[in-house]
């Protein structure tokens, strides 16, 4: 029986307009919807008077342009980014150049992977770097409010979620969604390294999940069970596709995938060469030219 990910996809909002989730949580969406980013990205401000933003987005001036507007007579003291996806932090760029805020992030693009000597390619935001380096643990402290920095590596190597401690709120991300599963593409993201960080959640006492795309997470700890049961039983497909004479990933992939839609095949592809490289490392499965799109694979 296939696992059951107890996805929520109802959202209520509107483009441009800053919406109060908590108590010191404000959430504006960008309009960039897409397969990969939902209704568009949720850039979330924390505190009153002098704010942090999380995730200003793409390089969109109209969105960064309404995050402001919303702020009458407030300060942007901190930018906050959870990753160096195009969808995440360009428009810290166009924020910081109207607020002068600095930013913090685990690093620029690739630098999880780049502490190992792995050299990643590009398609992330190859031009950020951040002001200040924000660091596991880590407490980054505003007006009134403070933030706890969660290393969250697996989606990319920089990938980082914020807890905010005064509602013990988790800004999850890409980490973790309520609408879909998150995308793992080697050779920056690493599915060993997510496996590893989903765990790390479930020690953690966070009574809420905010990600960047689409709605809260209320019910946290159960989700990130089904999302690592979810990645287990992707393990185990490979495996059984194996066993029935398939051997490539591509053509593992529509029968994994049965209700995807082929145009998304391709991320699909990337996400299973993700877990093929984590069977590889666990000794299960062995490719005939290593981890590659084109290698054959059998069980070890």
């Amino acid at each position: 029986m296939a696992v059951e990910i107890p996805y929520r996809r109802e959202l209520d909002f509107e483009y441009g307009k800053a919406e109060v989730l908590a108590p010191g949580i404000r959430r504006v969406i960008a309009n960039n919807p897409g397969p990969f980013t939902f209704h568009g990205t949720g850039t979330y401000i924390l505190g009153t008077g002098s704010v942090a933003v999380i995730d200003p987005g793409p390089d969109d001036e109209a969105h960064i342009d309404a995050i402001l507007a919303c702020l009458p007579g407030e300060t942007v003291s901190h930018i906050l980014v959870t990753h160096t996806h195009m969808d995440h932090s360009p428009g810290c760029r166009l924020l910081q150049a109207k607020t002068g805020a600095p930013t913090y992030a685990y690093g620029p693009h690739g630098a999880g992977k780049m502490e190992q000597g792995v050299q990643v390619e590009e398609g992330g935001d190859m031009d950020f770097a951040p002001d200040h380096l924000a660091t596991h643990g880590q407490i980054i402290e505003g007006g009134d409010w403070s933030v706890e920095c969660v290393y969250t590596p697996g989606h990319t190597s920089n990938h980082l979620c914020f807890q905010l401690q005064e509602q013990k709120a988790l800004f999850t991300g890409d980490h973790v969604m309520g609408w879909s599963t998150s995308i793992i593409s080697p050779p920056d993201g690493d599915m060993a390294d997510y496996m590893v960080s989903l765990e790390l959640l479930l020690e953690r006492d966070d009574e809420i999940y905010w990600p960047t795309h689409g709605p809260c997470i209320d019910e946290p700890k159960a989700h990130v069970r089904a999302y690592i049961a979810h990645r287990l039983e992707r393990e185990q497909q490979i495996i059984n596709c194996i066993e029935g004479g398939t051997f490539k990933i591509r053509e593992m992939v529509p029968l994994m995938y049965k209700d995807t839609p082929e145009f998304m095949y391709p991320a699909a592809a990337r996400s299973v060469l993700a877990a093929m490289e984590n069977l590889v490392k666990k000794g299960t499965v062995i490719g005939s030219s290593g981890v590659t799109m084109d290698s054959d694979y059998s069980l070890a």
